[in-house]
């Protein structure tokens, strides 16, 4: 007797436990995977809003020159620095503006590595 007959006069004699046993593994497997993506999806919408929420930003470094008393925002440009003035009054807002800016970029990597993992477990 061949192995393939030996495996295939198993899968007869066994064939309910073999299916049930298949259909309980697909169905914990689909489960657990419909959990995953569900949790994703929920994170992703949090950090879209997020996101949103926080786009009164402002690209850059908020400085003292070390030569005056006045303050700049250094930014690139194009591959050049630039930098502006800011005024005094406007220090602690333009601080915030700019904390609020890093904080959006750690958000959009998140949200890129989350929707990486989506992409990829929504094609299997």
């Amino acid at each position: 007797m061949a192995f393939s007959e030996i495996i295939y006069h198993f899968y007869l004699t066994n064939r309910e436990r073999i299916d049930t046993l298949y259909l309980r593994l697909t169905h914990h497997s689909n489960t657990s995977m419909n959990k995953k993506i569900e949790h994703l999806k929920e994170r992703q919408a949090e950090l879209k809003k997020q996101i949103c929420d926080n786009l009164d930003l402002l690209m850059g470094t908020i400085n003292r020159s070390p030569a005056m008393m006045n303050y700049g925002l250094t930014t690139k440009v194009d591959g050049k620095t630039v930098s502006r003035y800011v005024r005094k009054a406007w220090v602690p807002k333009v601080k915030k503006m700019t904390d609020r800016h890093k904080r959006v970029r750690t958000m959009i990597k998140e949200l890129s590595d989350i929707n990486w993992e989506l992409l990829k477990l929504e094609s299997d």
